[in-house]
């Protein structure tokens, strides 16, 4: 009987180190690519949420001949109207990417009604990440 010979392969020290360099190398040019990806995105969702929000508002008109006084009327007949043919949104009111309430305003400022979410910093003003997104266009 032949008895294999068991093959090991082994690496040097700078052979890991040239390794572990060019993964270190790699993660901080990938990194800030992956975090700009996901800053874009929260703002396009808060956008499109705001897109929904506001059709959903003018359902809720266009049913009960009214605005309604806060986004849970979307939700919830809380005025107990018997023209409310709702819910007119699948779940609860979502909040916005950084996990803040949609401000809601009737009348708004800049249309018959205003949709804020403040950004990432929750603040009016900002810019970038914390720039308010609203439904309207200055």
């Amino acid at each position: 009987m032949k008895t294999k010979k068991k093959k090991f392969i082994y690496f040097t020290l700078m052979e890991m180190v040239v390794v572990i360099a060019i993964i270190a190398l790699l993660a901080t040019i990938v990194t800030p690519m992956y975090f700009r990806h996901v800053r874009k995105a929260k703002i396009n969702t808060a956008k499109t949420q705001i897109i929904l929000l506001e059709q959903s508002v003018m359902d809720y008109q266009l049913d009960t001949g009214k605005l309604p006084n806060s986004l849970q009327d979307l939700v919830q007949n809380n005025s107990s109207n018997s023209k409310w043919d709702g819910p007119y949104l699948k779940k609860s009111v979502p909040s916005d990417p950084w996990g803040n309430e949609y401000i809601f305003v009737v009348p708004g400022s800049h249309s018959e009604i205003d949709i804020i979410s403040y950004g990432a910093d929750s603040q009016p003003g900002g810019t970038k990440e914390s720039a308010d997104i609203t439904n309207w266009t200055d």
